[in-house]
């Protein structure tokens, strides 16, 4: 039998093997209470194992769940909807800022149902939750029902899912997720090592193991005492589940207090005869997730490799997202809300667009996510980022991810963004923030309401009687930070003595859950934990005094509540992290203690917990010092400051935090579908159109119009595909053509001169040069020009001063370019040069400084591609001053909006007048139609040449098959 702690603690067995010393059942196998034996039979004690429902168990709406601390929230009060804040917003950025307006201490559970506040949405009222792996690790055996067991971890994610099938909510809400690794039970009573039928006496022996806290909780790997490992065999040739198995499974799922839940199978081998799934390396579906992913995003990076074993995993990771994408089509229904969670599934936004471009998808990310430094390590950082810019909306835990994701697409992808999200493949993916909260009524209502807990108490004070007790609770990750916890401890003992004897630290450490960090086959990340624990006792304790209590185990959920609630100090000195609702959970337990919080700076909850005492935990004297002040706060100081971490716990729960979620997710997707979304291009109208008109006229942009945005300027020359096609459109001699662009002279005449039937038009309308000509005319030739002296000497001013900018003089306009600078660094100075232009050179001269992707440009006012289209127009008819039948103009960027002004200035028939704009559907532009990139502009093009057949293959295909064929992506 194992020791009480008392005993525990200064000896027990000898280690043999590979065991680490400090995983050994003589260490882990203990109740961490002190005076609570492991038979919890000499003081009476109750068993701390909770009692769970099963799923099959009648109830009305969720009950509590041991795989969280969740319970069913009652009087909440609906605020008011905040769609009349979001009404007006024209563009992404204004519409975060009337978001930012709502009081986000207000309690957000709806009173009203979602598909009356978004009308034009056609909700179906149902929520498709996507998680990784679903609440209960399964174990199975042939034909018997399946043994569910509470997954331990993520309890906050799953209070989030029982509250979104709650009774309080309006959601039909439906749970997919992997079974987890299935976990083979064999029948002990056929086992050969097993007790012979009829042996009453180990039967209750059994039964009795079975009944104490040994089992689930109070082991480095949780234990089950009924059930034996399965042998060497069975392992090598897998688990074999037939299709009875799962339907069995799914029915056992279906009565879920989370919901209905549909697990998603993930097999090595099928048998397409019978339908069974035979199961083998279940581990391989984390690999990339969590050895690559996981790994980078908390900024540790891997020794590089030649990449073998990294693109078996990336393959495992796409199928595993396919397969997800499969199970979601089976149980999706127009109008339903698809919410995907978590690293495991960064495709799965991407692959169900492709298959539902209007379906409604959030994604919200419970990790870090690093810095475009970071991403950039990653083989696959193109895929990851495009994958989840599938989703209309992406949450992060804090601003400073969100930052890092929205630098990390400008800097990887090249689309733009800012505060309010992403414009990406023709849409606005909105980018927000939301801390993640716990259920804290539940929390408080175990943590008070148990009368066990109380007792727990008694006795750990009763242990350590004098001393104030410092108390934390990590997993056995790297970057949880236990090793800096022990270190700064050991600093403070040792930059205060006054404090030995009088404190302790006691820290549970419960069992990885990442794969990367099971792969510790050496056992670092124990061994320094564990060398430095007998470091610290061995230099500061005595017989009397132990500094460190280290428990390496899963400890029960009344011991748990019981350290919160009487520690002095919680420390958590975490190195990278997500989500820690241990700091939320201790400030709950602390509302009679009021024990300061010592919260690491790089926690993802260190910013909704402001007033905690924020610490660096690499600044092991700062920390030392930390602990030292939250040791002698005053008292009335302990109340002000938890009070305010109370009160910011208790009002910003799981609750709000799913529905400001949902809500700020709707809001996006009804604010942009009616405000400033662009419509793609109507195919079918257009081509009727151009086949009814005799005379017709087209104006086409250069970069990004025709060909894809580069870094070089000079390396964007047009394909041969590209010239075949505008050299066929301009053939027609019923067609004018026109290339209206910021390049000079001497590019067009050297890629689209050749082309003789072409109008050409360089540096914003200052030359033209009519077809069939080989002449320039300057529009601008009486113009004053002394004006470029000063613009340059700005320009080379900012340009000594941004790294990878350069000057492109041209005749008459002067632009400087950015495109090769750093992306955030060049905007910023681009910004500063515009005003430091309009503040000078502007005031003194008529020129307009025109913002270009990635570049300024300074020309004279009267200059503008406006008036080329104007004049255009003017000038082709089938007489002078008769305008044209059908007009179709294109452009990509801000300078080309004055074309777009100028045709909706004109008397043409506005059925007749295609002005269309090439880019996101969301961007503000005066054009009436959009196109993606420039490959669909040439796909576009062909079509009215004839080069598609309208008939037998429809505009969207051709415009996918032209793309195939041309290779290129802006």
């Amino acid at each position: 039998m194992p020791a009480p702690i008392e005993s525990s603690m200064n000896g027990g067995e000898q280690t043999t093997g590979d065991t680490h010393p400090a995983l050994h059942p003589s260490i882990t196998s203990i109740p961490v209470t002190p005076g609570i034996d492991a038979c919890n039979e000499a003081n009476g004690a109750e068993s701390p194992d909770i009692e769970t429902p099963t799923p099959e168990s009648p109830s009305s709406g969720p009950q509590w769940n041991a795989n969280s601390y969740f319970a069913p929230r009652e009087g909440a009060k609906a605020p008011d909807s905040p769609t009349q804040f979001a009404s007006g917003a024209r563009s992404p950025a204004d519409l975060l800022r009337r978001l930012s307006l709502i009081d986000s201490n207000r309690p957000a559970i709806p009173e009203v149902d979602p598909r009356e506040s978004h009308p034009s949405l056609h909700l179906s009222g149902g929520i498709i939750s996507a998680t990784f792996c679903i609440p209960h690790s399964v174990g199975f055996k042939k034909g018997a029902e399946w043994e569910l067991k509470s997954r331990r971890g993520t309890s906050a994610l799953f209070d989030s899912f029982a509250y979104l099938s709650s009774v309080h909510q309006a959601w039909n809400h439906t749970l997919v997720g992997w079974t987890g690794e299935v976990k083979p039970i064999e029948d002990i009573a056929n086992h050969p090592d097993s007790s012979p039928p009829g042996s009453a006496e180990k039967k209750a022996s059994l039964n009795k193991q079975a009944s104490t806290p040994l089992n689930k909780a109070s082991a480095p790997v949780p234990l089950d005492v009924s059930s034996r490992k399965p042998n060497s065999r069975q392992l090598e040739e897998g688990l074999r589940v037939t299709e009875a198995d799962r339907v069995r499974l799914e029915r056992q799922l279906s009565k879920d207090p989370v919901g209905k839940i549909v697990p998603v199978w993930l097999w090595d081998e099928r048998d397409e005869q019978h339908g069974d799934l035979l199961l083998k390396d279940q581990g391989r579906w984390r690999r990339y997730a969590e050895h690559e992913l996981y790994t980078l995003f908390h900024y540790r990076q891997h020794e590089p490799t030649d990449g073998r074993a990294e693109r078996k995993w990336w393959a495992d990771y796409y199928r595993l997202n396919q397969i997800f994408a499969d199970r979601i089509m089976e149980s999706y229904k127009p109008g339903d809300i698809v919410w995907i969670h978590d690293y495991h599934l960064l495709l799965l936004p991407s692959l169900l667009r492709q298959r539902l471009p209007n379906i409604y998808i959030g994604f919200f990310l419970h990790i870090p996510f690093p810095s475009s430094e970071y991403l950039r390590c990653l083989s696959r950082r193109k895929e990851v980022l495009t994958g989840v810019l599938g989703a209309n909306m992406i949450g992060f835990q804090s601003y400073s991810y969100s930052r890092h994701f929205s630098s990390c697409c400008t800097r990887i992808l090249g689309f733009d963004s800012s505060s309010a999200g992403v414009d990406a493949y023709g849409a606005h993916v909105a980018v927000d923030v939301f801390p993640i909260g716990i259920d804290a009524t539940s929390i408080a209502r175990t943590a008070y309401g148990d009368h066990g807990i109380n007792t727990k108490i008694a006795r750990i004070r009763a242990q350590y009687p004098g001393q104030k007790i410092i108390v934390g609770r990590d997993r056995l990750d790297t970057v949880r930070g236990v090793a800096q916890k022990f270190m700064a401890f050991q600093m403070f003992l040792d930059k205060y003595p006054e404090w030995r004897g009088k404190v302790v630290l006691i820290q549970v450490t419960s069992p990885t859950s990442v794969e990367e960090e099971k792969d510790d086959a050496g056992h670092k990340i124990a061994n320094k934990i564990s060398d430095l624990v007998s470091k610290i006792n061995g230099l500061y304790g005595g017989l009397e005094y132990t500094p460190v209590f280290h428990f390496p185990q899963y400890i029960s959920r009344d011991e748990y509540f019981a350290l919160l609630r009487v520690a002095d100090v919680g420390l958590i000195t975490s190195v990278r992290d997500g989500m820690n609702t241990t700091s939320l959970e201790y400030v709950v337990c602390q509302k009679e203690n009021y024990g300061p919080l010592i919260l690491s700076e790089f926690s993802g909850t260190a910013g909704s917990l402001s007033h905690a005492i924020h610490i660096n935990p690499w600044n092991l004297v700062g920390v030392a010092e930390s602990i030292n002040y939250a040791l002698t706060m005053p008292l009335e100081e302990k109340k002000s400051q938890h009070a305010k971490l109370y009160k910011r716990v208790t009002t910003n729960t799981v609750q709000v935090w799913s529905n400001n979620f949902l809500k700020r997710l709707l809001t996006n997707l009804a604010s942009f579908d009616q405000s400033i979304a662009t419509p793609v291009l109507d195919k079918s109208k257009l081509l009727a159109r151009y086949r009814q008109a005799k005379k017709r006229l087209f104006m086409f942009d250069y970069d990004g119009t025709l060909t894809p945005i580069v870094k070089d300027p000079q390396a964007a020359i047009p394909s041969d595909r590209v010239i075949r096609t505008v050299k066929t459109l301009a053939s027609d001699p019923r067609n004018a053509v026109w290339i209206i662009s910021g390049r000079d002279q001497a590019f067009l005449d050297e890629w689209m001169g050749h082309i003789s039937e072409l109008g050409l038009s360089a540096e914003h309308g200052s030359f033209i040069r009519k077809p069939k000509s080989d002449d320039w005319e300057n529009l601008t030739e009486k113009t004053d020009m002394s004006w470029q002296k000063d613009v340059m000497d700005i320009f080379q001013h900012y340009t000594e001063r941004t790294q990878g900018s350069f000057i492109e003089r041209k005749r008459i306009a002067l632009t400087w370019h950015f495109r090769r600078a750093d992306p955030e660094y060049g905007a910023f100075q681009a910004r500063e040069c515009k005003k430091h232009l309009e503040n000078t050179v502007a005031k003194k001269w008529e020129v307009e400084v025109m913002n270009g992707k990635a570049n300024l440009e300074v020309r004279p006012t009267f200059v503008n591609k406006g008036e080329i289209a104007k004049r255009l127009v003017s000038e082709y008819g089938h007489g002078t001053g008769e305008p044209p039948e059908f007009v179709l103009c294109l452009g990509d960027d801000f300078t080309d909006e004055d074309m777009f002004r100028a045709l909706r200035g004109t008397k043409l028939p506005q059925e007749n007048v295609f002005s269309v704009t090439v880019g996101a559907s969301s961007k503000q532009t005066l054009a009436s139609w959009h196109l993606l990139e420039p490959s669909d502009v040439i796909a576009t093009i062909a079509l009215l040449n004839g080069a598609a057949n309208w008939v037998d293959q429809p505009a969207e295909a051709a415009v996918d098959g032209a793309r195939n064929t041309d290779g290129r992506a802006s």
